[in-house]
């Protein structure tokens, strides 16, 4: 089965609040090497002028994946997940991820190409805070791999 183009334009609904925790903007910043104190200590976010500590700017991808679930699991999209390599990955903020921010994700399919017999499947995930106001869009396209 192919990749229903009638995904292109298909918005989901919004995924549950996830409030982002200091312990969990400290293990991702360990995960992906980020040493700025910022990304560990809550003093030195503040004396930057954060309410607490940053995340890094990957950590957006943390909110998208259950977003892409969604997309993943949609009964009609004919995307088989094993075939599936992930393709590109963008961010565009309006302000940093701060731990204490509730945050809400909402995926929309922004394109569906076809490629050599593969599809390229291009998704944003834009996440605002608790007061609606946007944080970060994050982008990613999917290659899925067509029949052998």
């Amino acid at each position: 089965m192919s990749v229903n183009p009638e995904l292109q334009g298909r918005v989901f609904p919004p995924v549950a609040p996830y409030l982002v925790g200091r312990e969990k903007v400290r293990e991702f910043s360990r995960a992906v090497f980020a040493t700025n104190p910022i990304n560990h200590d809550p003093e030195a976010a503040r004396a930057a002028g954060h309410a607490d500590v940053v995340a890094p700017p990957t950590f957006a991808v943390v909110l998208q994946e259950a977003t892409l679930a969604q997309l993943l699991a949609e009964p009609d999209g004919g995307i088989d997940f094993t075939r599936v390599v992930h393709g590109d990955q963008r961010f565009s903020y309006t302000r940093p991820i701060v731990a204490g921010d509730e945050l809400t994700a909402t995926l929309a399919v922004t394109s569906i190409k076809s490629l050599g017999g593969h599809s390229m499947v291009t998704a944003e995930s834009t996440i605002v805070d608790a007061t609606g106001d946007h944080v970060v869009t994050a982008t990613s396209t999917l290659v899925v791999r067509g029949d052998e």
